[in-house]
């Protein structure tokens, strides 16, 4: 069960990240283009903060039903911080992506509350890109890009 749970955490980890990406490119599009804010921008948001709550719950049964790392770390907390990897997954991951995904809501929340779409845009631009860095830092990139079943 934790082979498989880990592998679909995996593996929508880049369809939140290409949905990002999407979402970013509409953003900034608008905002330096003036365009119109319209239905596929809101969903997009909302897709996005989707996939993000969605690898949330994934990673919190990982973290605390499933993995054997977890464990580890919380068998001895003092020692684990002084190993890289066990610090990264024990504080550091869960950190960046809990900003990940409060960033994401404040970005979709904030853009909701105004009318004028070029607000609108630069709300989402700024705060999904502050949800870009936190993911970029907090994905584990030393771990296999595409991992097997």
């Amino acid at each position: 069960m934790h082979t498989f749970v880990l592998a679909v955490h995996n593996i929508l980890r880049w369809i939140v990240l290409v949905l990002l990406i999407i979402a970013l490119v509409r953003a900034y599009w608008g905002w330096f283009g003036n365009r119109d804010w319209t239905q596929t921008d809101t969903r997009v948001g909302r897709f996005y903060s989707i996939g993000l709550d969605i690898q949330l719950l994934l990673g919190l049964i990982l973290y605390f039903f499933l993995s054997d790392l977890t464990k580890v770390i919380l068998s001895n907390f003092s020692a684990a911080m002084s190993a890289p990897e066990l610090r990264f997954f024990g504080i550091e991951h869960f950190f960046y992506m809990i900003l990940a995904l409060v960033f994401a809501h404040i970005g979709v929340a904030t853009a909701r509350r105004v009318e004028e779409s070029v607000i609108k845009h630069r709300r989402s631009a700024i705060w999904f890109s502050l949800s870009l860095i936190a993911l970029l830092l907090g994905m584990p990139w030393f771990r296999p890009l595409l991992p097997g079943f």
